[in-house]
């Protein structure tokens, strides 16, 4: 830099030697650090490039991924929830392929989802950013990649040597919940006209993870907008971005996509997406006993004693007479209820009918 004349000495400490020397940015110094600062003002490590990032993905895929069946058993241990969808998820799981989780509002399809993450296995290398065609994309986000306990890895990245390479951090598997404010925009490149580089969309940062969209048709675009993004990725395992320069590039596409609706699949896609969800699980209404479960543990969680007599009161006379069905949301917002108005009165709460009448009147908006 001193040759090409970009810096040049300030000033020399008292002991005259090299460490005392101080740099400062010449006339020509400071342009070349404006021109570079124009075209990027990403400060960082250094950014991998695109082909090692692809390389990396590709050696940590969830496809090297096996859910066990004790894994399901751990996973979802107290959580009131068939055999036989807990085998369709664990099956999923295996498969890397896209779930499509559907039944009734209120049967507890997000938060299955949500368990869904915590069958996520190993950890993995994630870049701080990566570099194509001479642009920035920050791909680590600490809201996302939360890092594995500081310990000597013994990972395999692909450029080997004694310690771990500074540009990547090592990562448990990243999980991404998207709802209502998902929008196809929101599926690419964001380019930061300030900063001028890019932050990855939600995906990519999911690589090697989990991605939840929750309350599919929700969403700002229609099912059938998003789906139509989706069928690429879904089938080959890739996906196509897009700089704001015009270069296009491909980025792997290693996630688990979790749908969650309130309709089945047939009802917002046609077959050639409906190909492409590997599973497709239904989320029904809890059978009696099911229920019952649910209901004493929500007792439990809001302090409020179980009654037997009180409980049959609810499923003859409400569920019964009424046609409710038995959903996993229920126990719990009757029984907080019970609580709360307990509480205004200043009384310990009690479970009977008064208080099952009085909350199932809130609930349902009756009059």
């Amino acid at each position: 830099m001193r040759a090409e004349k970009l810096c040049e000495v300030s000033r020399r400490g008292g002991s005259n030697t090299d460490a005392d020397l101080t740099f400062t940015l010449t006339d020509t110094g400071r342009v070349r650090a404006t021109e570079f600062l124009s075209r990027s003002a990403y400060a960082g490590p250094a950014p991998v490039t695109v082909q090692n990032y692809c390389a990396q993905i590709d050696a940590q895929s969830v496809a090297h991924m096996h859910v066990l069946r004790e894994d399901i058993g751990r996973e979802f241990e107290g959580i009131v929830v068939s055999p036989q969808v807990l085998d369709r998820f664990g099956a999923a799981m295996n498969s890397s392929r896209a779930i499509f989780i559907h039944g009734p509002a209120g049967s507890g399809k997000t938060f299955l989802a949500e368990c869904l993450a915590g069958l996520l296995k190993g950890d993995i290398w994630v870049p701080y950013a990566i570099l194509v065609d001479g642009e920035v994309v920050q791909v680590y986000d600490p809201a996302v990649h939360h890092q594995a306990v500081n310990e000597v890895a013994n990972a395999s990245l692909l450029d080997k040597r004694d310690a771990p390479d500074p540009r990547w951090v090592r990562c448990k598997r990243p999980a991404v919940l998207t709802g209502g404010e998902l929008t196809l925009d929101m599926l690419e490149l964001q380019f930061d006209p300030g900063t001028r580089y890019y932050q990855a969309p939600p995906h990519l940062k999911a690589n090697n993870g989990i991605f939840i969209i929750d309350d599919l048709g929700r969403q700002r675009c229609s099912p059938t907008e998003l789906m139509n993004r989706w069928i690429v990725p879904l089938d080959r395992r890739m996906d196509h971005l897009a700089l704001h320069t015009g270069h296009k590039f491909m980025v792997p596409f290693d996630v688990i996509v979790v749908f969650s609706c309130n309709v089945a699949p047939d009802q917002l896609g046609d077959g050639a997406f409906l190909r492409r969800l590997g599973y497709k699980i239904e989320i029904s209404a809890q059978t009696e006993q099911e229920y019952e479960r649910i209901f004493r543990q929500a007792c439990e969680r809001y302090g409020v004693p179980y009654s037997h007599d009180a409980f049959q009161y609810l499923l003859r006379e409400r569920h019964g007479k009424e046609g409710k069905p038995l959903l996993a949301c229920y126990p719990r917002d009757l029984v907080s209820q019970v609580r709360d108005l307990a509480r205004y009165e200043g009384r310990p709460a009690e479970l009977n009918r008064q208080a099952l009448d009085w909350a199932w009147a809130n609930y349902f908006t009756e009059r």
